[in-house]
């Protein structure tokens, strides 16, 4: 190879092809390359050329609200070779997710799919098909996710409701009954499982409820799918977005999506399009076979997508019920440590409180920010503040799917005990 580059360097230099002097690469293309005619092209600035060599990304336990850790045979899906976004076997990959969701989800809706984008996108996707300007959006803000929620209402021109509770509390069903009917609302919005502040809402009776006042109930599950039960048929649940990164174990960049037969027929029957084109459930459901063909909407995140059909595999062959019982045993075992060490819940009944996002108040005198730090500086480890309600008042330990393990619940525990010994205490 190197005789065969002495031989043509004279002629690639006649030519003016071959780079001289200090820092030359080697062959470049002829001074214009594939510029217009018009175009000047001028010296290339190399002054951000970056980056360069290969990254080096640190090992971390991640015990905070999310992401958490993804399973070694998620990482693994990820680097498989490119498919095609239209090509038959990654089709049939995207029908797996399909049903995977059904599963997960416990539907026998044919809506179900991976929004491509963040949890973010799939609650903007619910609202922007849901919403039709001048639609009452009943919107309940119990923490930081309900507050989104309104705002992008308000955005897609809701007439929002917004019924609020304290920090650390979860809506009654006669609260939600009396405002369901007085407002006869297009869409009930409900966090399931509110990270900002470590709250569950229960759901009991409220499919039945919104289905007396023509409303379609719609369920945030970003950081409590898999890891809490969920029955999306039997309970009446109209719409659902969740995210990837959480209890499925996965990595972040895909939302799982459902819409009930209720929710297609008010989608479809809307009487302007959604004022989304990257989010139109018409056109992404066609891209995903939801109406007996395939249509192109966009590239699909490839990678993403396999991951996610490994994710939904790993669920199915542990099983829900297994699931669940996981998350819950490593919940109590988190805090029978943590009261050990005379720390207190920050929701305070045990029937409105997360077991996937624990909110841990922080004692006075207690500065929560070096805990965080000494946990991470010494162990590698992510223990979370508060966020929006709860900033400087909670940590937030993560136990979700891959990372909900004994041996992760102990580091922990230890983890508080050493950094609350620094403090002075304990």
């Amino acid at each position: 190879m190197r005789s065969a580059q002495k031989l043509i360097a004279p002629l690639l230099a006649e030519a003016g092809c071959l780079a001289t002097g200090a820092g030359a690469r080697g062959y470049v293309a002829p001074a214009r390359w594939a510029a217009r005619a018009a175009e000047e092209v001028t010296a290339v600035e190399n002054a951000h050329r970056a980056p360069s060599g290969v990254m080096e990304v640190p090992s971390r336990l991640l015990m905070g609200p999310g992401p958490a850790n993804a399973h070694p045979r998620i990482l693994a899906a990820q680097s498989l070779p490119l498919l095609g976004h239209m090509h038959p076997p990654f089709l049939k990959i995207m029908d797996d997710i399909s049903e995977g969701l059904r599963y997960t989800l416990q539907t026998k809706s044919k809506y179900t799919l991976m929004v491509s984008g963040t949890g973010h996108a799939g609650m903007e996707a619910a609202i922007a098909n849901l919403v039709e300007p001048g639609d009452k959006v009943v919107v309940g803000n119990a923490g930081i996710w309900g507050e989104r929620v309104g705002i992008l209402s308000r955005r897609y021109q809701a007439d929002v409701v917004e019924i609020k509770v304290p920090a650390g509390q979860t809506f009654s069903y006669e609260t939600l009954k009396a405002t369901l009917l007085e407002h006869k609302p297009a869409v009930l919005f409900l966090c399931q499982g509110e990270s900002s502040t470590g709250t569950h809402q229960s759901l009991a009776g409220l499919g039945d409820l919104c289905r007396q006042t023509g409303t379609l109930l719609l369920v945030d599950t970003v950081c409590s799918l898999g890891g809490v039960p969920l029955f999306a048929d039997a309970w009446g649940v109209d719409c659902i977005y969740s995210g990837s990164q959480k209890c499925l174990s996965g990595p972040p960049g895909a939302a799982p999506f459902f819409l009930s037969e209720r929710a297609m027929e008010k989608l479809q029957k809307r009487k302007t399009p959604p004022a989304t084109y990257n989010l139109d459930m018409n056109l992404i459901g066609d891209y995903w076979g939801w109406f007996g063909k395939r249509s192109y909407h966009h590239t699909g995140p490839v990678s993403t997508f396999y991951a996610m059909r490994e994710a939904l595999a790993l669920v199915a062959e542990e099983g829900l019920e297994s699931m669940w019982a996981r998350h819950q045993e490593l919940h109590n075992r988190l805090w029978d440590g943590l009261r050990g060490m005379g720390l207190k819940p920050f929701v305070e009944k045990d029937e409105d409180r997360l077991i996937t996002v624990n909110t841990i108040k922080v004692p006075e005198g207690v500065d929560w920010a070096a805990l965080v730090k000494h946990a991470m500086d010494t162990y590698s480890l992510e223990i979370a503040g508060g966020l929006g309600p709860t900033a400087g008042k909670v940590w937030r330990v993560g136990i979700m799917g891959y990372n909900a393990k004994p041996q992760n619940v102990e580091l922990v525990l230890t983890a508080f005990k050493d950094g609350l010994k620094r403090q002075g205490k304990l």
